[in-house]
């Protein structure tokens, strides 16, 4: 929904399990008209989208697109924004790693998100943009101590991205409307801060990126970086930069000093712990912090002293004896928290970002993304639906106080 400052505000319904098409539009049926009434009775809906590929296939079949339009138009409804990071499953099995695969160096990656493109240019509303979050081009642990791997791999991402953004570029020639790709960084991610983002955006995507879609739509090299720079920006996920230890006032400047756009925010909470001196508050934590080591999702850690482990099970040994003050868990937990007995989260970037918003629009598409409801501990599990209206509640509440 349109909030202040020309804001659309949605939530990811990755939260909801289903890679069917019939599941996700259930899904749909299920919670969005009754959300809609309590948050926005009045007022225009906005979906934050997210298909798998078996369900990306199946609405581009037969007439499955337009019935969606027709129960989306009848029910208030507009999507504006799709999540297309996870390929496959994303609920209810191991995920761990595989939520990379297949990576951008692969054609399926680029066939799906062709698919994901296609989609939103039909879903969108004129005089809106469209934007599709996407995975930090792979996994960083699959090439370590192979930089040749890694670079081709990084170098075919490009190509690909390239590819996508020739579409998008004709999308916008033939309908008007205005859509990106929008590479989210992340822990272990193969971009996954912001050094290593303008990193490549300036040593691959726009040299051979450029070159590439230069040679494909036939315009001058530096027409063709003008135009990746509008199509590829950077989906600022508030939990993963955090967990980086980034400030957001001091990224978004880096970003707009190199012309860098954030194309979406997602507005999500990482876990935070303070480690205590005393030996036993140490083992305290350590023991609060055992059920959060579950076995779906990959939950990295970085430490305030820059150790970084791949996932909180292999960190969780070295609590009691770490020299860092605080860490920090790629473990997306309710937003409107803040404690959790002997635990915090980092909720404060999420109140910093929405206060930059006031003054400085450097994006316009927020998503409420706590996509962790099923593996929660028992005793923070609550309803889904009171939980995704708080969530809401609380953004609204806060852009609220933050423009007074």
């Amino acid at each position: 929904m349109k909030i202040q400052n020309n804001i659309h505000l949605t939530y990811c319904t990755n939260i909801h399990p289903g890679e069917e098409w019939t599941k996700v539009f259930s899904n749909l049926q299920q919670y969005i008209p009754e959300l809609k009434a309590k948050i926005a009775p009045r007022k225009p809906f906005g979906i934050g989208l997210r298909l798998a590929a078996i369900a990306a296939k199946e609405l581009l079949q037969g007439n499955t697109l337009k019935e969606f339009k027709s129960w989306l138009a009848e029910h208030d409804l507009y999507v504006f924004t799709l999540n297309g990071f996870p390929y496959g499953g994303f609920h209810q099995q191991v995920v761990k790693d595989q939520v990379y695969a297949p990576d951008w160096s692969k054609q399926e990656r680029l066939d799906y998100t062709l698919q994901l493109t296609n989609i939103l240019a039909e879903l969108l509303p004129a005089e809106m943009e469209g934007s599709i979050s996407t995975l930090p081009l792979s996994y960083k642990p699959w090439f370590k101590g192979n930089q040749i791997s890694q670079t081709s791999v990084i170098n075919s991402a490009s190509l690909h991205i390239a590819l996508l953004v020739a579409e998008m570029v004709r999308i916008r020639a033939d309908t008007g409307k205005l859509l990106h790709l929008n590479l989210e960084p992340e822990p272990d991610g193969l971009i996954e801060n912001a050094a290593e983002v303008i990193d490549y955006f300036q040593k691959h995507l726009l040299p051979l990126g450029g070159a590439y879609l230069a040679q494909q739509l036939e315009i001058p090299q530096e027409a063709a970086e003008a135009l990746l720079l509008e199509h590829v920006r950077v989906c600022y996920d508030t939990c993963h930069f955090a967990i980086a230890f980034e400030n957001p006032v001091s990224v978004f400047k880096q970003f707009q000093a190199v012309g860098i756009q954030i194309g979406k925010i997602q507005i999500s909470a990482a876990l935070q712990v303070d480690v205590p001196e005393n030996a036993e508050q140490r083992r305290q934590v350590k023991e609060r912090l055992l059920p959060f080591a579950e076995s779906t999702y990959l939950h990295q850690v970085v430490t305030s002293d820059f150790n970084q482990y791949s996932d909180l099970e292999a960190a969780l040994p070295d609590l009691e004896n770490t020299t860092a003050s605080q860490w920090r868990i790629h473990f997306h937990v309710p937003i409107f928290i803040h404690d959790y007995k002997l635990l915090q989260s980092t909720q404060d970037d999420i109140t910093t970002v929405l206060e930059l918003l006031q003054n400085n629009q450097v994006c316009n598409h927020l998503e409420i993304e706590t996509y962790t409801w099923d593996v929660l501990p028992g005793e923070m599990k609550l309803d889904l639906s009171a939980s995704i209206q708080r969530e809401y509640e609380w953004v609204l509440n806060k852009m609220l106080a933050v423009s007074c």
